[in-house]
């Protein structure tokens, strides 16, 4: 994943729809557009595992957005099922701890060497971890979840446990990703949220970047949803922000 990249390459879609029927429609409007395709809890809570299916018959590379958080024992199985599916990019959340992630990544490689005596060409998928969700706020950490550490130096501490814990990077806004990649070094990605180009409306992202500041921050991908998937002419709001990227 941390080969040199196009825009194109660097901009992930949000499949934010609720069906497989729109799901296969924007893939087909978008796929020779973007880099990759984002399937999140509300189109796998709706169409389950046929949405992998999918990703397969269009050749188009997938994120699966899954937030695992729950016992080691749980994610390290549900990151074994993962990678049977051939997603590109799977997560959990950081604030499950070292014993999850370090048990997910575990069960991820061994999978992967599985997968690899059915697929000898199959590419190893990307485990990453949410650090803080974008929409939260340094209030919500402080004041409601009563979180010691200022919002700025928890987001940057939870990706340095991810790293430790053998991920291959974090999901964090851009505000935060020049500071993951001092303490964590090129070789980590880092995917972003919250991204909203300077036309489109902020919607419920309360840390929000535009697609070239995140780069310029040290973001590896960016994620759009609701700009691209809601706009009028989807190819050209998705080329627009291609050509920010590059």
């Amino acid at each position: 994943m941390k080969r040199k990249l196009t825009g194109k390459d660097r901009l992930i879609v949000a499949l934010d729809v609720s069906s497989e029927a729109e799901a296969r429609a924007l893939i087909e409007e978008l796929r020779d557009e973007v880099g990759v395709f984002k399937c999140g809890l509300e189109l796998f809570t709706s169409c389950g595992t046929s949405l992998f299916a999918l990703a397969r018959e269009y050749r188009v590379k997938l994120f699966f957005d899954a937030k695992f958080h729950d016992i080691p024992n749980t994610v390290a199985q549900a990151c074994r099922a993962a990678v049977s599916q051939s997603v590109d990019i799977f997560n959990l959340h950081a604030t499950g701890g070292s014993a999850m992630m370090e048990a997910a990544a575990k069960a991820t490689a061994d999978a992967y060497q599985e997968l690899l005596k059915v697929e000898p060409t199959a590419s190893k998928p990307a485990l990453i971890a949410v650090t803080i969700l974008t929409s939260m706020t340094a209030q919500t950490l402080s004041d409601e979840l009563n979180v010691g550490l200022p919002l700025e130096k928890m987001v940057p501490y939870l990706a340095q446990l991810a790293q430790k814990s053998k991920l291959d990077g974090v999901v964090a806004s851009a505000q935060e990703a020049s500071a993951i990649r001092e303490s964590c070094g090129d070789d980590f990605l880092i995917i972003t949220p919250g991204i909203r180009p300077s036309w489109a409306e902020a919607n419920d992202q309360a840390r929000i970047v535009t697609p070239r500041d995140a780069i310029a921050r040290g973001a590896d991908y960016i994620v759009v949803g609701r700009p691209i998937v809601k706009a009028p002419d989807r190819v050209a709001a998705a080329r627009k922000i291609v050509e920010e990227l590059s």
